[in-house]
């Protein structure tokens, strides 16, 4: 038997894999995050065990919990689904848990899911790369770990004129507009946030890099910045989300 490194996407079932999708059907275990929606987990069998090893503010679960669980289970002869949001190589410490699996000398496979960091914009009718808007995009990380360096050069991101998709960025929002600022961006900079997003209560609120700090938003979030955040090019898809119709 197997593990399997499922990235479960954006949150919307429909967007799903048609791998993860049978995989998540023959499962014995689906161990899963916080964030994973409730009509996915649906798609187990009734006998299915469910694990929560979701990480929350102020209920961690450690990473080296989750990867000494991948180990006993794998080890049990089981079937086991790990799903993660969006793609478990993308700001989703799969490859923690491969190496885990590998040290254990489990076998193991990784499916590909569609990243929040494309599919979450593109639901609110903005494009990451538009023809002679922004011809490349950079995916960064908000979160900043509890006395960990600050690895992300802001004020350099902030010279290369593309567009900026930041994941787990709500807390740090303010010192992160504070240092692209810093770097050269316009106070002016068009921000977006999608909170939701695929779901059927999306959201997206809008404002600009100079009153992100102040503008009110709620996890989970993806922030954009840069011009495309301006766009509403799929301005029908929330409220036809949120089954309001054309």
């Amino acid at each position: 038997m197997t593990v399997h490194l499922v990235g479960a996407g954006p949150g919307d079932p429909e967007l799903l894999t048609i791998r993860a999708s049978r995989l998540i059907a023959a499962a014995d275990v689906i161990v899963h995050d916080h964030l994973a929606d409730a009509s996915i987990l649906a798609l187990g069998r009734p006998d299915a065990e469910i694990i929560d090893v979701g990480k929350r503010p102020g209920r961690p679960t450690p990473q080296e919990t989750i990867n000494a669980l991948l180990v006993h289970l794998g080890s049990q002869g089981l079937e086991v689904v790990r799903l993660k949001g969006g793609d478990p190589f993308v700001f989703g410490r799969g490859g923690e848990e491969a190496e885990a699996l590998i040290a254990a000398g489990l076998e193991f496979t990784v499916v590909p899911g569609i990243t929040s960091a494309v599919s979450v914009p593109a639901a609110a009718g903005i494009p990451v790369t538009h023809r002679g808007v922004s011809a490349s995009f950079t995916v960064v990380t908000g979160h900043r770990e509890k006395g960990g360096s600050r690895s992300i050069n802001w004020e350099a991101l902030a010279q290369v004129g593309s567009t900026i998709v930041i994941l787990m960025g709500v807390s740090e929002r303010a010192a992160i507009a504070e240092r692209l600022i810093a770097g050269g961006l316009d106070t002016t900079t068009p921000v977006a946030a999608v909170r939701w997003g695929t779901r059927p209560n999306q959201h997206t609120v809008r404002t600009t890099l100079g009153e992100l700090g102040v503008t009110h938003l709620e996890s989970p979030c993806t922030i954009v910045i840069g011009a495309v955040a301006a766009f509403e090019l799929g301005a029908r898809t929330e409220r036809e989300l949120a089954g309001g119709g054309l």
